[in-house]
């Protein structure tokens, strides 16, 4: 059961080759930043004002900037105004394993979908605001993507992407499930990381205790050790769409904690 991560004997970059002689399976498994556009009114009326003939100010609709669903100021907070993209990850609960993912875009009118809904899976035991390795809980907050790779060879990835075979993961999950594969495309979550490296990279700013190796892999139909997992279908999607330019982030937990 990955908690995103194989650790290599060395971290190498863009193509290079890993000879890994095991694989470890560790998990290290965070915006009232103004993410409105803000209030917009129509036009006034340009009829001249007479005793007969007036604007009528209780007519006029203000149409509010759209914020990203289920999420409170607080987490909004921690999502400056330069981001422009967000993959929003939310959990039914607390204690859960089953989330959706959805990919949005910053308009003038406020955050907009584009993507689907996605199924996803996150830690074994659900979701927790201090994450620690091994506790099988997916770190909640809103964290940076940077960096991205797998096994497989680019499927049109924006973001820095590192084929190699590090990424290679064989045994079971949770639930008896084939972990190979899993890690085919992965797009790193830089939560106690060093962004812009490839996500094979051991490097942990807060120590080793805080975890780290998070990603978006592949689903393998079970619960992760704290990665957020989706279809292969959809990460190949995702990869696509994820746009430098744009500063992207994911913004994830539990909706009761993500509505703070």
């Amino acid at each position: 059961m990955p908690q995103c991560r194989p650790f290599p004997s060395r971290p190498v970059r863009h193509g290079a080759a890993i000879t890994v002689s095991a694989v470890l399976l560790l998990c290290g498994c965070s915006f009232p930043a103004n993410t409105s556009a803000g209030a917009k009114r129509p036009a006034g009326h340009t009829t001249p004002m007479t005793t007969t003939s007036r604007p009528d100010i209780t007519k006029r609709k203000v149409h509010a900037a759209r914020d990203l669903p289920g999420v409170g100021p607080a987490m909004l907070a921690r999502v400056p105004d330069t981001t422009g993209q967000v993959l929003l990850v939310t959990g039914k609960d607390r204690d859960g394993n089953t989330a959706t993912a959805r990919l949005y875009q910053r308009t003038p009118d406020g955050w907009e979908p584009t993507s689907q809904s996605w199924p996803a899976h996150n830690g074994l035991k659900g979701w927790t605001d201090d994450h620690r390795i091994g506790d099988l809980r997916s770190p909640i907050g809103a964290f940076t993507l940077t960096d991205a790779g797998g096994l497989l060879p680019n499927p049109g990835s924006q973001l820095p992407y590192d084929r190699s075979t590090g990424f290679q993961i064989t045994g079971t999950g949770s639930r008896g499930e084939p972990l190979a594969g899993s890690f085919d495309y992965v797009v790193a979550i830089n939560y106690n990381r060093q962004p812009g490296t490839t996500p094979l990279d051991w490097t942990r700013p807060e120590g080793p205790a805080k975890g780290g190796g998070i990603w978006v892999h592949v689903d393998h139909h079970g619960p992760t050790q704290a990665c957020v997992s989706i279809a292969r279908e959809h990460m190949k999607q995702l990869l696509r769409a994820l746009d430098p330019s744009r500063k992207p982030m994911i913004v994830m937990g539990d909706a009761t904690s993500l509505a703070r």
